[in-house]
């Protein structure tokens, strides 16, 4: 199976880069394709013009690149540190210049934009790691947990990948090196369990 991995986190040497290591050695050990994405290491643009808003727009080549792959994996798995209860800013225009209409959604015909759109990703399932230094009582009642909205709700239910699971890891700046090989060890079974031998779990499993 082919699946995009997306990495958004400035420091090499930071938790969120030792998940993304640890889903791409897993996923290659199942016999998966990885699209691996650093997109700090990329210095993706995360701007988005104007002329590139609408669906005909001549897009740059690496854009074009990032739209197939995006297109055509049978999984997606994204691991970003929750920062104000969002994405980093380098993750937020990726999703707005790669998520586009007619990649990701489509409006049907005759609607003029004002309805709900139909997801177009193949993706099976779409895998979320965060990292956080908030507890999680805490996120859940005051923030209300955020992320999850965003990424369930509003990206990838509405993209159409429906089999949804995200994890948070907290708290980070007061974990121990045990707690985190723990958490790795956590993030590989989950590879595996959505990803296994090859094949993309179905809904409920």
């Amino acid at each position: 199976m082919k699946i995009s991995l997306i990495l958004a986190h400035p420091d090499k040497n930071s938790f969120n880069s030792a998940i993304a290591q640890c889903c791409h050695k897993t996923l290659a050990a199942n016999g998966h394709t990885v699209y691996f994405h650093d997109l700090y290491t990329e210095k993706f643009d995360a701007l988005l013009p104007a002329h590139e808003i609408p669906r005909t727009a001549k897009l740059p080549h690496e854009l074009e690149r990032h739209c197939d792959e995006i297109s055509s994996v049978d999984g997606i798995i994204v691991v970003h540190p929750n920062w104000w209860g969002q994405p980093p800013a380098i993750l937020k225009g990726w999703i707005d210049r790669i998520f586009r209409p007619g990649i990701a959604y489509e409006f049907i015909e005759g609607d003029s934009g004002e309805g709900v759109p139909v997801g177009l990703l193949k993706a099976k399932s779409a895998l979320v790691f965060n990292t956080s230094n908030t507890e999680t009582n805490r996120e859940i009642n005051v923030f209300k947990d955020p992320l999850e909205i965003i990424w369930k709700n509003c990206i990838f239910n509405l993209c159409g990948v429906h089999n949804f699971y995200r994890r948070m890891f907290n708290i980070i700046v007061t974990s121990s090196e045990e707690q985190r090989i723990c958490w790795l060890s956590e993030v590989s079974e989950t590879i595996t369990k959505y990803y296994p031998n090859g094949k993309v779990a179905e809904p409920g499993h």
